[in-house]
């Protein structure tokens, strides 16, 4: 049997995540150096985390550890199955090289298991579109070969595209100038960001106010898009109206699916901070 694997950062509902049985390993993460703990019984409370970001709030995060990864995938190989774990962009982390790490020592000790450890290329619900995606084919009866060799290519076609409120945050993970997030802070410009051939996140313009960075990304949408009666996802750092925003312009561009919708979990969430929003779908290619 084949047990599908993801990290926190696959953004997921909790309802989807029980669907498809993922089993999620836990991102660290602390507040005001205080160690934060997930309830993985109830989708997360973006509101209250993003008021104590306002509020001045220190977040930092940490990968999963390859110890983490045996751990919980010996269990499983133990009991004879296998394992697909999909995980957070090596672009961005390493967590991907950890689960490798902790795969590779499993078949040394025992041969027989097959253990796949996919890089998303994707952050949030980037990832976690992916799990849903990877969830029906394992209800399909998809092999362990055909789970993982369908989601090595779709993966290429998994577009994602967002933009922050406050350049606070990308200045503190080293991704932009303090001088160019003053400048921008003062003049209102946003950057519009997306996930790369290669999984890193990169920028690939501007706007002034963060509706006109929407309309730039549903633009994206319409130019991009496989299929606009499929689902998309949607994640936002307390920030509603954005994503209220969003969808009105994608059904005015012909979205006819439905929208997955989740606060940015907090790993990805302490690096865009409050009022950021981004979309996620599957393109004939990622720009």
């Amino acid at each position: 049997m084949i047990k599908l694997f993801a990290d926190t950062a696959s953004n997921l509902p909790v309802a989807l995540n029980k669907k498809y049985d993922v089993n999620i390993i836990e991102l660290s993460y602390t507040v005001d150096g205080v160690p934060a703990e997930y309830d993985l019984e109830h989708d997360f409370d973006g509101k209250a985390f993003y008021d104590a970001m306002r509020n001045g709030a220190e977040m930092k995060t940490s990968m999963a550890n390859s110890e983490l990864f045996r751990e919980r995938f010996e269990e499983v190989v133990k009991n004879g199955d296998e394992i697909v774990y999909i995980g957070l962009s090596g672009g961005v982390s390493g967590t991907v090289r950890a689960a490798e790490i902790a795969a590779e020592e499993i078949r040394e000790e025992y041969p027989e298991a097959k253990i796949a450890v996919i890089n998303s290329l994707g952050a949030g619900l980037g990832i976690g579109m992916q799990v849903v995606a990877m969830g029906e084919l394992i209800a399909e009866g998809k092999t362990f070969e055909e789970v993982v060799s369908i989601t090595e290519e779709r993966k290429n076609h998994m577009c994602q595209f967002f933009t922050v409120d406050d350049l606070t945050y990308l200045k503190k993970g080293g991704r932009i100038s303090g001088a160019t997030a003053a400048i921008g802070t003062l003049l209102n410009i946003k950057p519009l960001l997306r996930g790369d051939e290669e999984g890193h996140i990169v920028s690939w313009g501007k706007c002034r106010g963060i509706n006109k960075c929407i309309l730039e990304i549903v633009k994206k949408y319409d130019e991009l898009v496989l299929d606009k009666s499929a689902d998309v996802m949607m994640i936002h750092g307390d920030n509603m109206d954005a994503i209220d925003f969003m969808t009105e312009k994608l059904r005015e561009h012909g979205f006819t699916g439905n929208t997955t919708v989740m606060p940015f979990e907090p790993v990805c969430g302490c690096h865009v901070g409050p009022g950021s929003v981004a979309l996620f779908f599957w393109g004939e290619r990622k720009l």
